[in-house]
């Protein structure tokens, strides 16, 4: 239970932009008390600073003053712009590309998180600084604000082309197909070595015990299958998790099937081994990856956008997921102890699952577009080429369809001939086949 709630606790504070900047405020603050204090034991001179308030370096207490007023005023204003382009970029991001990407990017990311930190960690230490600006001048914690001042605005002008850069298709594809990549890998950690024989330890005898969901609905985020599997181990049993990681489950739905020694283990036990949620997340979900690629290439396909390149660029993504996905072993639903005997049933997205969600949706959507149906063709050749033997059936399946769709929409026979060519590009790069 408390790794559950840690696991919530950390990808809640990952995905919250104002957790760095809550903790920049005391450590600003500690921070101007530690440079007074040190300020005070080294009696520093060097900046020409003086008991007088004027020294070698020509700063005066009004210097000193309007200084620290100009670095208090500028951070203040890097704050207050940060915020408000960051919603504005939100609502366009999401408008444009997906929502799925403002949890998963957007707010995800250290450097936005961290620079917004340092503005406001700049911002109270200069305001501390300058509160205590008497009759004596403090110079090193003058000097820090005015270093950490040029610094904000730096970081500020930087702030400003990564967030341009961040906010473009390819670089929220290639983050969301990375992410991917690293869920895909930990899920299926095992190379493909041939076709498998899904079920080949399944019990066909009925559950002795059938755990409902209790409490919320959510969707499925995280499931400690580590737990899982010992728990089944001491009870001399099986245990089965009914629905997905990713899926939906409502009050009262199917959540565990126990059989044999398995129906002995406590509720409380199996439940406390899964963590629910709003809305989906890359932890533990190997096709979510999948599914935001495809919503940012189904909606530059809509009437609204029309906009086929970006779509492609989503393809080309999809292509290196795929592949990834079809290079590893998928039947891990039947979980083994070291004997050898079933512990645990784990339902995971098999190949077939994955094949249909990277075509069809696409196919149908942009069926009509020579860009879609040429970069989709080259696509499954290249799968076909490169894959093992046993991927092809389904790849063969989706480019039957893709020809069906293409003689559908496609009826001039110069533009069949064209739409049944491949092309990486789409429309423009050379055809896969040469004249």
């Amino acid at each position: 239970m408390h790794r559950i709630r840690w696991s919530r606790v950390s990808a809640y504070l990952k995905s919250s932009l104002w957790v760095v900047p809550l903790i920049a405020i005391p450590l600003g603050m500690i921070t101007t008390r530690m440079l007074h204090w040190l300020d005070g034991q080294l009696a520093w001179t060097l900046t020409g600073f003086t008991a007088t308030g004027l020294g070698l370096a020509g700063f005066s207490m009004t210097g000193a003053r309007a200084l620290l007023d100009a670095v208090i005023t500028s951070t203040l204003s890097f704050v207050v712009f940060t915020f408000g382009s960051l919603l504005v970029a939100i609502q366009v991001a999401s408008g444009q590309l997906t929502p799925r990407i403002i949890a998963t990017v957007l707010l995800r990311n250290n450097v936005v998180r961290y620079t917004v930190g340092l503005f406001i960690f700049t911002l109270m230490l200069s305001l501390g600084t300058h509160g205590r600006l008497d009759e004596k001048l403090h110079p090193l914690p003058v000097i820090a604000a005015s270093c950490l001042g040029v610094a904000c605005f730096a970081a500020f002008l930087y702030l400003i082309d990564y967030a341009s850069r961040l906010l473009r298709p390819i670089s929220v594809l290639t983050h969301v197909a990375n992410s991917g990549f690293a869920v895909i890998e930990s899920v299926y950690p095992e190379p493909s070595f041939g076709p498998s024989d899904p079920n080949s330890h399944r019990r066909d005898l009925g559950p002795a015990r059938v755990i409902l969901h209790q409490g919320s609905s959510g969707i499925v985020l995280t499931v400690d299958r580590a737990r899982l599997m010992g728990a089944a181990e001491t009870a001399n049993g099986v245990i089965e998790f009914v629905p997905q990681v990713g899926d939906f489950v409502a009050v009262d739905e199917p959540l565990f099937r126990l059989y044999g020694g398995a129906h002995a283990v406590k509720d409380e036990t199996l439940r406390s081994v899964i963590e629910f949620g709003s809305e989906r997340t890359l932890e533990q979900d190997p096709t979510f990856a999948f599914r935001i690629v495809i919503d940012i290439g189904l909606k530059a396909l809509s009437p609204a956008i029309n906009d086929p390149t970006t779509a492609v660029l989503a393809i080309d993504q999809l292509h290196r997921l795929l592949r990834l996905v079809g290079k590893r072993h998928l039947r891990t639903d039947e979980i083994l102890d070291a004997s050898g005997l079933l512990r645990v049933i784990f339902p995971t997205p098999n190949w077939e699952d994955f094949v249909h969600l990277s075509f069809s949706e696409l196919r149908q959507c942009g069926g009509d577009k020579l860009q879609i149906v040429r970069r989709l063709r080259a696509m499954i050749e290249n799968l076909i080429q490169t894959l093992p033997s046993h991927r092809q059936p389904a790849l063969q399946q989706q480019l039957s369809l893709l020809d069906r769709e293409v003689t559908r929409f496609f009826q001039y026979p110069e533009e069949l001939a064209l739409a049944r060519v491949g092309d990486s590009q789409g429309l423009g790069g050379r055809s896969s086949r040469s004249n």
